[in-house]
């Protein structure tokens, strides 16, 4: 089995540890300099996880050994669709799945439009991105149109994909869960730190254990399976519509979940990966 990388946060850490309790033969692959060699990749595992923090890497990597015959958690299109906001988002919408309301421009100005056709306040996101970097929470036209006119000179041309959601008032908080093949393992809130709106816990955000009734965990397990997520984390937002799944992360950090819930999904995340290597 390998563990592909190219950063070894806590959560890589943990996952080792649990395969080498479990006797599992664990090679650690650094995307960053491994080069990929038709032909010489097969034996590289019989499962690879996939860890890339960085969006195109782990998509292109798992592209690579997916051409290979390899099996990769999480696949290439699961990568694909869930790794993006507005792809993911069409997903969601075309499952029937509750999630915000968004508009879609490609100018300053046909944001402008989507904005009024969407209503204040907004939230703008990048396309691609975690951690809330770049997310900007729009109050008024004026602000609204400094930050598009700013974003349309940052590079990569991606920055100029204007996704722009409407704004869930929820009560600071939002709801994480883990989702390990065909369960929910463990749910939080994240708070939001004080004076702040993201709930990001690379941010600051606080995590408290979280048990979802059981329409909200068929809702999020529903939503894993549209991407046919494997290892992945659902964050949903409590609406007067009821829950909302706002995102799907692909390369899902658990630290927070594990220190709030004490629930040990590196162990059950192993347990995934051989069982499935055994099929």
């Amino acid at each position: 089995m390998a563990l592909l990388y190219d950063r070894l946060r806590w959560e890589e850490k943990a996952i080792l540890d649990a395969l080498k309790s479990k006797g599992v033969d664990v090679e650690t692959v650094d995307a960053k300099v491994k080069v990929a060699v038709h032909g010489k990749l097969r034996d590289i595992g019989d499962i690879v996880l996939n860890r890339c923090v960085s969006h195109f890497r782990g998509l292109y990597w798992a592209a690579i050994l997916e051409a290979e015959g390899v099996r990769v958690v999480n696949s290439f299109r699961t990568l694909l669709i869930g790794g993006d906001k507005l792809l993911t988002s069409l997903e969601l919408m075309r499952a029937g799945i509750p999630t915000p309301k968004f508009v879609v421009a490609f100018t300053v100005e046909g944001a402008m439009q989507a904005l009024s056709e969407i209503g204040l306040p907004a939230v703008v996101k990048p396309a691609v991105g975690s951690w809330g970097r770049l997310l900007a929470l729009l109050k008024d036209y004026e602000h609204a149109r400094a930050i598009f006119e700013h974003r349309e000179h940052l590079e990569p041309f991606l920055h100029n994909i204007f996704y722009i959601q409407e704004y869930i008032d929820k009560p600071s908080r939002d709801i994480r869960s883990v989702v390990i093949g065909d369960d929910v393992v463990a749910s939080i809130y994240r708070y939001a730190p004080v004076g702040e709106w993201r709930t990001n816990v690379a941010l600051g955000g606080r995590a408290e254990a979280c048990k979802l009734s059981d329409d909200q965990e068929e809702l999020v397990l529903k939503a894993a399976k549209v991407i046919k997520g494997e290892v992945v984390g659902v964050d949903c937002l409590e609406s007067n519509r009821g829950l909302l799944v706002n995102e799907i992360n692909t390369t899902v950090e658990f630290k927070g979940a594990y220190s709030a819930t004490r629930v040990d999904i590196a162990g059950k995340i192993a347990e995934y990966l051989v069982k499935e290597a055994r099929r």
